[in-house]
């Protein structure tokens, strides 16, 4: 029923990117245009929607597969755990009981970082890893913190969110870059007295500067989006550990930021921790708001 759910929301996300585009293009005329420039808008409107929503759901598919190659991530096997790791999985089934959540997969990795994530493409099948350093740095109040966060961005269903958010713009992104290609590319040639100004390859070219140009515009957007998908998984993560807990393991997390190295390998899932480091200029691309504003946030009960 889920995987039903799922691809019905994919599907109405389609439609709503497709109608807003057209929609876009009729109040401003640039349908007209387009079509007596002989760009095949249409297509590419379907082609670009497609290509970016699909291409950001397989990423949600394949997120458990990919992440636990990228970290090295060892699941728990419950038939086989003792000690700490008895403790790591009774914890997240007793928070996760707490959300209305099933029991996801628990796992852990090796880093000095004190980190933690949770990915996977649905509730019902959702992974939580943590790192060894955040194991060995945190006291048991603080771990339940970090735990409560990852559950609520489960429970919260923030994996398949973010997914819609960067489908979306995805979709935009290539639709915009080759529409905007195109239209240089043809008046280029309308000014060119040979008819000619470099065809495909100029197209290419163009187009691929415009990919990046729009893709970081369209990153702000998405980060945007996650930070406030932080503000809320703090807040659940109080609800079920306790607001102390959160905001003690807040605190801990930055200390230790700013004191221990930058686990490299965790920089392609930055989105998914629990926190991660920017300033300055790259603050509009942080996926996370900073440690003080979250810590505030908490204390004035603010979400």
């Amino acid at each position: 029923m889920a995987l039903f759910r799922r691809f019905g929301l994919f599907a109405l996300t389609n439609i709503a990117v497709i109608f807003t585009i057209g929609l876009l293009l009729r109040l401003s005329g640039l349908d007209v245009y387009l079509a007596k420039s002989g760009v095949p808008y249409a297509t590419t409107l379907l082609f670009a929607t497609i290509w970016g929503m699909g291409g950001a759901f397989i990423s949600l598919l394949l997120s458990k597969f990919m992440v636990k190659a990228s970290m090295g991530v060892q699941v728990i096997d419950p038939r086989n755990a003792s000690g700490w790791q008895r403790d790591l999985l009774t914890r997240v089934q007793r928070l996760a009981s707490a959300a209305g959540l099933p029991m996801p997969e628990v796992g852990y990795y090796e880093s000095p970082e004190i980190n933690a994530f949770a990915t996977g493409p649905s509730r019902n099948s959702a992974l939580v890893a943590v790192s060894t350093g955040l194991l060995n740095g945190m006291d048991s109040e603080e771990l339940d913190g970090v735990l409560g966060h990852e559950l609520s961005h489960v429970a919260n269903g923030d994996m398949v969110t973010m997914t819609l958010v960067q489908g979306v713009i995805n979709s935009f992104v290539i639709f915009f870059s080759w529409i905007v290609s195109k239209v240089i590319v043809s008046q280029l040639n309308r000014n060119d007295d040979r008819g000619s100004s470099g065809g495909f390859f100029m197209e290419f070219m163009i187009r691929q500067l415009l990919m990046v140009v729009f893709g970081l515009l369209g990153s702000i957007v998405v980060a945007y989006v996650s930070r406030a998908r932080e503000f809320r998984a703090d807040a659940g993560g109080a609800k079920l550990a306790g607001r102390s807990s959160m905001i003690s393991a807040l605190e801990r997390l930055k200390v230790a930021f700013n004191r221990d190295p930058i686990d490299q390998r965790g920089e392609t899932i930055a989105a998914l921790k629990i926190s991660n480091r920017a300033g300055g200029l790259a603050s509009l691309f942080a996926t996370h708001p900073p440690l003080e504003e979250r810590i505030a946030a908490l204390r004035a009960k603010a979400y």
